[in-house]
């Protein structure tokens, strides 16, 4: 056998060399880096959508801990999505809930506090938006945090800056969970008359797992909650003596006692005020229809559109009537001009 010449050892490892050079240079990029949210993520692994700076931080209430927090807005536009919408849902329904959520919480910010602690613009909980920082979320997502914290912050970044206005005002963005087929008119539940807040038919709830809901009490434990005394002997719990243009329940008397539909749903805790109810032996069984208040967009309808192939612009247009997708910035700039 002839010996090796230099020369090709030489080679050899000018080879070698160069078939390492990429992975030298890929390496640094593989390291985990510190992203939104303050959580370190695997950027090559989770391949988590980049937001941009936040114009303002929002001073949040964690009702746990008893503390304010200063969040970025976009993130905490992210942790009310995830609290508030599943993260299984369509990503065009992911998007509307993100608009709806940061158009809520800009004219929070504008209007000042409402039932908040001092310094607080909101708390974490459903008087406002429902907020989880990430350590909560982990905990309540478990082996799926990673996937469903990107599907939101997708969704969120696809509407970074943009909000709901009417008339070049930011609306009052409410939302909830599931409709009677039909979403409600503002004033038929609160006093205000809200011309984007309209009934609309919503009729694909109906497939909702929410749609149907079914409560069955003593007839002395519905007495005692509502103040009543039910005339057995005529079989009837109440009637029902007007409904609203949702088809809801506005107004029931029972016995000579008379009641809004919001009354009964709130003493007796029922999910809509869609409902109808029946004696039964020494019970009164009450079924409901819809999940929420029905004010605004029905979280379940707007999945429904977006299987449908309508995307977040179509959805938050049909159930607020006459609105318009516009840039937080003007507004976020009022308000942090203010501080």
């Amino acid at each position: 056998m002839k010996p090796v010449k230099p020369v090709l050892f030489a080679l050899g490892g000018l080879f070698i060399i160069i078939l390492l050079i990429p992975t030298l240079l890929v390496t640094p990029f593989m390291e985990q880096s510190k992203g939104k949210l303050g959580e370190e993520l695997t950027v090559a692994k989770s391949e988590m959508p980049v937001l941009a700076k936040s114009l303002v931080d929002v001073p949040v209430y964690r009702s746990q801990t008893k503390q304010i927090e200063e969040i970025p807005l976009e993130e905490y536009v992210i942790g009310v999505v995830a609290s508030e919408m599943p993260a299984e849902f369509e990503s065009e329904a992911l998007k509307a809930q993100a608009l709806a959520a940061r158009t809520y919480i800009t004219k929070q910010l504008m209007n000042g506090p409402i039932s908040t602690p001092e310094g607080a613009a909101v708390t974490d909980t459903q008087m406002h938006q429902v907020y989880k920082n990430i350590e909560e979320l982990k905990a309540v997502w478990g082996e799926d945090y990673e996937w469903k914290l990107q599907k939101i912050t997708e969704a969120v970044a696809a509407t970074q800056g943009k909000i709901l206005t009417y008339k070049d005002q930011p609306i009052d963005a409410s939302f909830f969970s599931t409709s009677n087929g039909y979403t409600e008119n503002s004033e038929a539940y609160w006093q205000e008359a809200i011309p984007y807040l309209k009934s609309v038919e919503s009729s694909w709830d109906e497939k909702s797992p929410k749609f149907y809901d079914k409560k069955v009490m003593t007839i002395k434990e519905f007495e005692n909650t509502l103040g009543v005394t039910v005339d057995t002997s005529s079989g009837s719990v109440g009637k029902i003596t007007e409904l609203t243009p949702g088809k809801r329940v506005a107004k029931v008397e029972i016995n000579g006692k008379q009641f809004t539909g919001r009354e009964i749903r709130e003493e007796l805790d029922l999910r809509s005020t869609d409902f109808t109810w029946e004696i039964k032996g020494d019970s009164v069984v009450i079924e409901t229809k819809g999940f929420g208040h029905g004010v605004g967009m029905s979280q379940y309808g707007a999945n429904f559109m977006a299987e449908a192939g309508k995307k977040y612009e179509e959805i938050v247009s049909y159930y607020y009537s006459g609105t318009e997708v516009s840039a937080a910035e003007p507004f976020l700039s009022k308000y942090t001009a203010k501080q």
